[in-house]
Order: C-alpha cells, then sequence, then structure tokens
C-alpha cells in the first residue's frame, strides 16, 4: 500500500514538474511577447547602443558589418526540455530597420533554469545577408558560418580576425543558465503590427 501511494505520488510529481516546465516555457508565452515595428525598433537601437559602449569588440564588428540583427529579449528556460524564444530587428548601420525576426529553438539535456538576455547578430558579408533575406530566415549551422562571441572569452578581436560572416554577442543576461549558444536555432521573419 505504502508503495502504491509513493508510486503514484512520483507519478503525479513528474507530471506536475512537466506541466510547469511546459506552462513556463518561453514558446508557450511567445504570442504574450508580440511586440510592434516601433517598438522593436526602439529597443534595439537602445540595446545595441548598450552593448556597443559595453563591449569594444562588439565596436569593431559593428564597424565592419552590413547589418546587425539585434534581439533585445530572449527568453530561455529549461529542465530536461527547454525551449528559448525571442523576436528582433535587423539594423542598417545607419539604425534603419530593416526587417523583423524570431529566434526560436528547443534543446533537452542535462539544463536547469531560466534566463532572460539579448543577443546582437553582426551580418559581416554581402552573401551571409542576402542568404537572411533569400532564404526567409534560416537554421544555425546550416547557412552562414556563425560565431558566438562570449564575455568571458578573453580573445581580442581586429580586423585580421573577421573572417566568418556572422558574429554573435550575447549579453544584457538577467538569471540563471547556462549554454548560451546558438545551435538548434531557427530564425524566421516575422511581421509585426
Amino acid at each position: 500500500m505504502d508503495l502504491t501511494r509513493r508510486s503514484l505520488g512520483l507519478g503525479a510529481l513528474q507530471a506536475s514538474a512537466l506541466g510547469l516546465v511546459a506552462a513556463a516555457s518561453p514558446l508557450a508565452v511567445a504570442p504574450a511577447l508580440a511586440d510592434t515595428r516601433s517598438r522593436l525598433t526602439m529597443r534595439g537601437r537602445t540595446d545595441l547602443r548598450l552593448l556597443l559602449q559595453e563591449d569594444h569588440r562588439a565596436r569593431l564588428f559593428y564597424d565592419h558589418c552590413r547589418a546587425v540583427l539585434i534581439f533585445p529579449s530572449i527568453l530561455k528556460a529549461g529542465f530536461v526540455f527547454g525551449g528559448e524564444t525571442g523576436n528582433g530587428v535587423l539594423l542598417s548601420r545607419g539604425g534603419a530597420p530593416m526587417g523583423f525576426y524570431n529566434l526560436s529553438g528547443g534543446s533537452w539535456g542535462l539544463q536547469i533554469g531560466g534566463q532572460d538576455f539579448s543577443y546582437a547578430l553582426f551580418f559581416m558579408t554581402p552573401n551571409s545577408l542576402a542568404y537572411l533575406h533569400r532564404s526567409a530566415g534560416f537554421a544555425v549551422g546550416t547557412g552562414p558560418s556563425v560565431v558566438v562571441i562570449n564575455a568571458s572569452a578573453g580573445a581580442d578581436a581586429d580586423t585580421t580576425t573577421l573572417t566568418h560572416d556572422v558574429y554573435a554577442f550575447p549579453f544584457n543576461g538577467k538569471g540563471l543558465m547556462a549554454d548560451l549558444t546558438l545551435q538548434g536555432t531557427k530564425i524566421t521573419p516575422i511581421h509585426p503590427g
């Protein structure tokens, strides 16, 4: 009898935990985070200025890029299964909006936690930018080469290191979750109101 109670209790606990993760998943709250074009553009410009002030390497990439795709807020959460999502704006070097995109992805494995952070992707080559437009978005790892520049990486950047198509900077993180990679992430165009 005691064993049955424990088994039922464990099953109920597992089902509750799975339901909680699904409900709290960033993919479940994506519609609630719908942004307007003007709000995304304003937040994108503000966060880009913040990144350029805080990281001298970002300034070098910005000075040599064709455009920057900035996601002001990406929500990432996981408990074994995880997800991430956020909306962003593609800005020209002059700050004019060139398009709007959603970043979404899922993962599974040893993970727990939640985080809200920003991402800036510097498109360095005309071909990488053309691929973004031509393919109506892309799954990271299938298109242009993307290099993630972490804040903890001590490497300096100079004009001789600008050899990849896209450089990605995660920044402005709040919360606790490891693994700020882009693997398994899809970037698709959106049409906010």
